[in-house]
């Protein structure tokens, strides 16, 4: 009878005051939290990324182009980044003269029909391994002839099309590893820790190895170097080693600090 009694109890107690009994099994579940909007994501990135820096809708791939549009230029109108050109963009970086200025070398590249990636020192300075600016622009274009726009610039043409959808920092690496790395500041095994730092992204790297099928069989041979000592896929790095010729040996430069330069045929 006891037991029923206390049944009885439990039944008709308010189950809404559970709550404040210590120990209570019914909790409130807090709101799932809600994945960050388009124009979030693209104000985090564009805040995050590194100074100076351009930006375009091509930077944002897998997000909502009219949407990724629209975020750049409420930032322009917000001050946040200057419209240099159509879908083209710039965020400036303090000085002691005021915020830099975009070069008109540099904005004149970027909205070439193809692309203009930078070579040299160029390149080398866009990807930390160097400090240096060099007093003539520098890049390397798939185009036939040199582009107007860069009239005033050392260019390099007829590069592989293949480069056509790399950014800019991918574009730079190939052309690093093309002539290298002998831009490279940093002494040599500096510069082959800065090229790991930079390489450390297995979806860079396969688009640098797919990329890399028509360029020269030492950038091949180089990033494939790199690639065994990062632990990069089996598979890309197979494909990377049977497009070389094993008689074939390569200047590696101060590359051949890697660990791995001797198997991937380094001189």
């Amino acid at each position: 009878m006891r037991l029923r009694v206390l049944c009885f109890r439990a039944e008709k107690l308010d189950m809404s005051r559970l709550s404040h009994y210590p120990g209570a099994m019914l909790r409130k579940r807090s709101p799932a939290s809600k994945p960050p909007s388009v124009a979030e994501q693209v104000r985090r990135r564009v805040r995050r990324g590194r100074l100076p820096r351009y930006w375009r809708l091509e930077e944002f791939a897998g997000l909502p182009p009219a949407a990724v549009a629209m975020t750049l230029s409420r930032l322009a109108r917000a001050g946040e980044l200057e419209r240099v050109g159509k879908g083209l963009y710039y965020r400036s970086v303090p000085t002691v003269f005021g915020p830099s200025r975009p070069a008109t070398s540099t904005t004149a590249a970027r909205l070439l029909a193809a692309p203009a990636h930078p070579a040299g020192l160029n390149a080398a300075n866009l990807l930390g391994l160097s400090t240096q600016n060099p007093r003539q622009p520098e890049y390397a274009t798939s185009s036939k002839g040199k582009p107007r726009a860069l009239q005033h610039a050392i260019v390099h043409d007829r590069r592989p099309p293949q480069r056509s959808r790399l950014s800019s920092n991918d574009g730079a690496i190939l052309e690093v590893l093309r002539e290298r790395a002998r831009s490279s500041d940093l002494p040599p095994q500096g510069t082959v820790e800065h090229l790991l730092h930079l390489l450390n992204d297995e979806f860079r790297f396969r688009r640098l190895a797919s990329a890399a099928s028509a360029e020269p069989p030492r950038v091949r041979a180089m990033l494939g170097a790199l690639g065994e000592e990062l632990g990069m896929p089996p598979a890309v790095l197979a494909r990377l080693r049977r497009s070389l010729n094993p008689l074939s040996r390569f200047d590696f430069g101060p590359l051949r600090q890697l660990s791995r330069a001797s198997a991937w045929q380094a001189q």
